[in-house]
């Protein structure tokens, strides 16, 4: 196979490697069922913890960042949240946020 052909093949080939790593669209919801451990499920607390369902995105985000950054108390979530990516952050507000609370 000469260069230019493979160079053609290898351009042909790269967009669907790309589309095929495209946003899960069940990915905030993936993320966030490791929250309902203390969180309730879909962040619909039953007590104890506080509910994260319907609570404003950007409020959800800048919380999980501040957890993430250790600029915000915490126990556990400080060490939870550095696991994940802004990305994954904003998937994870986006999908709280739309769910309903209690």
């Amino acid at each position: 196979m000469n260069r230019t052909l493979l160079l053609a093949a290898v351009l042909a080939i790269a967009p669907l490697g790309a589309r095929a790593q495209g946003t899960d669209p069940n990915l905030g919801r993936m993320l966030a069922s490791n929250c309902a451990n203390c969180h309730g499920t879909n962040g619909a607390s039953v007590g104890g913890m506080p509910s994260l369902a319907g609570k404003p995105r950007a409020a959800l985000l800048q919380m999980l960042r501040e957890y993430r950054d250790g600029k915000r108390p915490a126990t556990i979530m400080h060490q939870l949240a550095k696991g994940y990516t802004d990305a994954q952050l904003e998937a994870v507000s986006t999908y709280l946020s739309a769910q309903k609370p209690n």
